[in-house]
C-alpha cells in the first residue's frame, strides 16, 4: 500500500471515519496538490506542513476526524471559515457534490490566491473562496447547514451560530492556548445547543476581529 491507502486504512481501523462518502472524498483527493512544491513528498507523513503566511496545513488525521464530526451530507451549503490551502475545502467540495456548495473564507489574501489554484487541480467546482476576516462567519451566505472553523477560535460565537440552519452543525478547536484547543461540536436545535468535546488538538490562531487578532485586516 501507498501511504494514502496506509492513512485510510488507520482511519477505517480506528473508526475515526466510517462514511464512506468521506471516505471516497479522501481516496479521490491529493494532499500533495495542496503543499508547497518542497514538501510534495512529505504530503502523506501524519503531522502538519507549513504552506507559507505563518500558517499551516493540519495533518491529516486531524482533517479526518474534523470531517466525520462535521456529519457533511451530498447537496448541503457549508461555511468554512480558513481555507489555508484548500485541502479540507476539497474535501468538502467532493462530499456535498454537485448539488452542493461551499463557501470559504481566508483572511490572508496570498493563501486564498494558492488556495484557489490548488482546487483548479482537483477541478472542484463547488467551492467560492472569498479573501475577508471569517471570524464572524459570512452572513452574505447564511444560513448554512454546517460551519467549520479551521483554526483555533477563542469560542463559538453566537454570531456563528445564528448563520446555522436549524439541526445544524458546527465544529471547531476551542480555547485560549493554541496547543491545548478543545475540539468542539455544537449542533443547533432551536434555541439549544447541544455540545460536545473531542478531545485536544493544537492549531494555528484565528485571525480576525472574533480571534485572535487583527494583523491581517
Amino acid at each position: 500500500m501507498n501511504k494514502k491507502e496506509d492513512l485510510i486504512k488507520y482511519w477505517i481501523d480506528e473508526n475515526i471515519v466510517s462514511d464512506k462518502r468521506i471516505i471516497d472524498a479522501f481516496q479521490k483527493i491529493n494532499r500533495e496538490n495542496f503543499v508547497p512544491e518542497e514538501y510534495k513528498n512529505l504530503a502523506y507523513n501524519d503531522y502538519p506542513l507549513s504552506i507559507g503566511e505563518e500558517q499551516t496545513i493540519s495533518q491529516p488525521t486531524t482533517v479526518a476526524i474534523m470531517t466525520s464530526l462535521l456529519e457533511p451530507k451530498e447537496d448541503q451549503k457549508i461555511l468554512e471559515i480558513g481555507t489555508g490551502s484548500g485541502y479540507q475545502v476539497a474535501i468538502l467540495g467532493k462530499i456535498v457534490g454537485k448539488g452542493g456548495k461551499i463557501t470559504s473564507v481566508e483572511i490572508i489574501p496570498k493563501l486564498a490566491e494558492f488556495a484557489k489554484k490548488n482546487l483548479k487541480k482537483e477541478n472542484i467546482t463547488n467551492v467560492e473562496i472569498i479573501n475577508a476576516d471569517g471570524s464572524s462567519g459570512y452572513k452574505k451566505g447564511a444560513p448554512y447547514d454546517r460551519i467549520l472553523v479551521t483554526a483555533g477560535t477563542p469560542k463559538i460565537t453566537e454570531t456563528l451560530i445564528s448563520q446555522l440552519n436549524d439541526n445544524g452543525i458546527i465544529v471547531a478547536p476551542v480555547g485560549f492556548d493554541i496547543y491545548s484547543l478543545t475540539m468542539t461540536k455544537i449542533i443547533k436545535k432551536g434555541k439549544k445547543r447541544v455540545k460536545e468535546e473531542h478531545g485536544i488538538f493544537s492549531f494555528v490562531p484565528l485571525i480576525g476581529k472574533e480571534g485572535f487578532d487583527s494583523r491581517w485586516k
